[in-house]
C-alpha cells in the first residue's frame, strides 16, 4: 500500500494542499481520483478543470445540494457518505489510481456519517501503488496514528470580512 497523507485542522487550505499533490501527480501523468464527501457545488476550480486534465484527473462529489450546517445532517447525508466510500472501493479496484483523495472524509467521520473502522479497513485494502490523502477538520486520533504524514492547518489570522475569491477559495 502507498502512503497516507492527512490534512486536518480548523485553518483554510486542507483541500488546497490535496489539490497541489493532485496537480503534481497529473504533471507526471499519474492517475488521480478525488472523491469529495459533503460537497456538491460544481463551480469550484477543482471540479471545472476535470475535462482539461483528463484522462489523468477525475473528481466526484457526494453531497446533498445546498449548505445545511453540520448540525442538520441526516440519513440522506449518511447514505451519500456510504455511497462515496463504496465508490472509492470500486475505483481503487478498477482504476488503481496513483493518488486517491478523500476530501472531507475526516468531517464525515466527525459527523458520524461513517465509522472509523470502515475507513481503517479501506486503508488496509488499498493497492500498494495508491497513495491516499484524507482531508477535513477534526480528524480522529485513529487516522492521525495511522497516517505517515500528518499536517494540521491552523488559522493564525483572517480578515474581519469573509473573503471568497474566484480561483483562490473556490
Amino acid at each position: 500500500m502507498g502512503h497516507v497523507y492527512l490534512y486536518t485542522g480548523i485553518g483554510a487550505g486542507k483541500t488546497t494542499n490535496a489539490l497541489g499533490l493532485a496537480l503534481r501527480s497529473v504533471g507526471h501523468k499519474r492517475k488521480v481520483v478525488i472523491i469529495q464527501f459533503l460537497k456538491w457545488w460544481k463551480n469550484t476550480g477543482e471540479y471545472k478543470i476535470r475535462k482539461m486534465l483528463a484522462p489523468y484527473y477525475e473528481i466526484y462529489q457526494f453531497g446533498r445540494k445546498g449548505w445545511h450546517g453540520l448540525s442538520n445532517l441526516g440519513e440522506e447525508d449518511k447514505e451519500l457518505a456510504h455511497k462515496a466510500l463504496r465508490f472509492a472501493e470500486k475505483i481503487v479496484k478498477e482504476k488503481k489510481p496513483h493518488l486517491l483523495v478523500l476530501d472531507e472524509v475526516n468531517l464525515a467521520l466527525h459527523c458520524k456519517l461513517l465509522d472509523i473502522e470502515e475507513i481503517l479497513e479501506f486503508l488496509d485494502n488499498l493497492p500498494k501503488e495508491t497513495d491516499i490523502v484524507l482531508t477535513g477538520r477534526f480528524a480522529p486520533i485513529e487516522l492521525v496514528k495511522r497516517a505517515e504524514f500528518v499536517n494540521e492547518i491552523i488559522a493564525i489570522k483572517y480578515p474581519k470580512k469573509m473573503v471568497t475569491t474566484k480561483g483562490i477559495q473556490w
